[in-house]
């Protein structure tokens, strides 16, 4: 019973702090999972499907650019807006704000490229809405369209009870259920766990479930790379 509690307090806790912006999001991610079961059956099936991904994802490199016009590593919401007014995709003020404040998980005005991945497939979600239609156009997301998939039925799995977010317990269930039929340990889903739940508040939404995938597919990682050989190359001496 207090588990249960605990959780409700949670949800309604997520919900009161949602913008309008990630009503939508949570909303898109219900009505996904009402429509039938998720074609992923295991965590490895998913692990197996990082190099693929992690490709896929890496097109997005050269729409980054484009966004970030000063060329610092990263999109601030001035750009964001610009780009988007350039490719004549019409969210609101209001919109493009919300969308990023959700992708600036960092909060430093300025969106990184696995920040940037997890704008693009969030406006993939929102494809039902006529403006998020173009936009998915616009950015070139048909062309990601089965990478978004695969990464929309993975938190579908995750998410056992269709709430919209991934709860602990759901986790360790996830984990046990690997194709080989083993259990995993208890101590894995927690680290698991604790890398995708960024704002500690103990349930994952799907923005910081797609955040902790761009980490796990090594994205973060070779962004910090290539950050520190360009202040190397400003800093070498002639």
């Amino acid at each position: 019973m207090g588990g249960v509690v605990c959780k409700e307090e949670s949800h309604k806790s997520s919900a009161s702090s949602e913008t309008k912006m990630e009503a939508k999001i949570n909303e898109a991610i219900r009505r996904r999972g009402s429509e039938g079961s998720s074609r992923i059956k295991s965590l490895d099936s998913i692990i197996l499907k990082f190099p693929k991904i992690d490709k896929s994802l890496r097109r997005c490199k050269a729409t980054f650019q484009d966004f970030d016009e000063d060329g610092n590593g990263a999109v601030d919401p001035q750009e964001l807006r610009r780009c988007f007014r350039k490719m004549e995709i019409d969210f609101s003020e209001d919109e493009i704000n919300d969308l990023f404040k959700a992708c600036d998980i960092n909060e430093d005005m300025g969106m990184k490229f696995n920040e940037f991945i997890v704008l693009i497939c969030l406006v993939y979600l929102l494809g039902e809405d006529p403006t998020a239609q173009h936009a998915r156009s616009r950015l070139g997301i048909p062309n990601l369209e089965a990478t978004f998939e695969t990464l929309v039925d993975a938190f579908v799995f995750l998410d056992k009870n269709n709430d919209g977010y991934v709860s602990k317990s759901e986790m360790v269930e996830a984990m046990n259920e690997t194709s080989s039929g083993e259990r995993s340990s208890g101590r894995i889903a927690m680290k698991r766990f604790e890398e995708m739940d960024w704002d500690k508040n103990g349930m994952v939404n799907f923005k910081e479930f797609l955040f902790a995938f761009t980490h796990w597919v090594g994205i973060e990682e070779e962004e910090d790379i290539d950050e520190e050989e360009h202040q190397g190359k400003e800093t070498r001496p002639i």
